[in-house]
C-alpha cells in the first residue's frame, strides 16, 4: 500500500514545488530563470519516466491555468515533458550504477573521488543536453506562436530582448529564438540538474530503496 501511495505524493509535491520556485524566481527574486524543472528531474529519477512526465506536464498546465493567459503558453508544456524524457535517458548514469562507473575507470580501482568526479561530469553533460533541447524546442514553439499570433512581439521576455539586440531583422525568427535562449538555459539547466539530482539523493536516503526500485521499471 505504501508503494502505491508514495509515487503520487512525490509527483504532486514536485508539481507544487516546481510552481512555487518558478513564481518566486519571476515575481519575488526577479531573476531571468524559471527553474521549473528541478522537481521534474527529481521525480523522474526517483519514480520513473511516467511519473516524471506527469510531474512536468502538470507543472506547466497548472501554472499557466492559474497565472497565465491565453492558450499559447500551454505549448511550452512540451519542454517540461522533454526534460523528463532526457532525464530518463541519463538515469542509469545518474542513479549510481556501479558497473558503468567501473567500466569508465578501466584498469584502475574506482575511488570515492573518481565516483564524485564521474557524477559531476555526467551532470554537466546532462545539463548541457537539457540546455540544447530546451533552447531548440522552446525556440521552435516561440517561433510558431509568433507566426500564428501577431499580437506577440519578439521583444517580450529576456530571451526576446536578447533576440532583438543580438540579431538583425534579416535573421530567421526561429534561429534568433533558439540562440537567444542558450545563455539563459545554460544557467537554468546547470542549477536544475545539480539541484534536482541532490534532492534525488536526499530522498533516496530518506525512503526505503524497495519503494522506489519497483517504480523505475516503469
Amino acid at each position: 500500500m505504501r508503494k502505491v501511495l508514495i509515487m503520487p505524493v512525490i509527483c504532486l509535491t514536485g508539481v507544487f514545488l516546481n510552481i512555487v520556485i518558478t513564481r518566486f524566481c519571476i515575481n519575488s527574486a526577479e531573476i531571468p530563470l524559471f527553474l521549473d524543472t528541478i522537481f521534474t528531474i527529481t521525480v523522474t529519477l526517483n519514480c520513473g519516466l511516467i511519473w516524471g512526465i506527469v510531474c512536468g506536464a502538470l507543472t506547466n498546465i497548472l501554472c499557466h491555468s492559474i497565472f497565465g493567459w491565453g492558450w499559447e503558453p500551454y505549448l511550452f508544456t512540451l519542454c517540461n515533458i522533454a526534460t523528463a524524457v532526457i532525464t530518463w535517458f541519463f538515469r542509469n548514469e545518474l542513479t549510481g550504477q556501479e558497473q558503468s562507473l567501473q567500466r569508465r575507470s578501466f584498469m584502475f580501482k574506482t575511488s570515492q573521488l573518481n565516483r564524485i568526479m564521474n557524477k559531476v561530469i555526467i551532470l554537466i553533460i546532462f545539463s548541457f543536453a537539457l540546455c540544447l533541447a530546451m533552447s531548440i524546442l522552446g525556440g521552435i514553439i516561440a517561433s510558431f506562436i509568433l507566426y500564428i499570433n501577431t499580437s506577440y512581439t519578439e521583444g517580450s521576455g529576456i530571451s526576446g530582448i536578447l533576440s532583438t539586440t543580438m540579431f538583425g531583422h534579416d535573421v530567421p525568427v526561429v534561429f534568433k529564438e533558439i540562440i537567444s535562449r542558450l545563455p539563459i538555459n545554460i544557467a537554468d539547466r546547470l542549477i536544475s540538474a545539480f539541484t534536482g539530482y541532490g534532492i534525488f539523493l536526499l530522498l533516496r536516503r530518506l525512503l526505503k530503496p524497495t519503494a522506489l526500485e519497483n517504480s523505475l521499471s516503469v
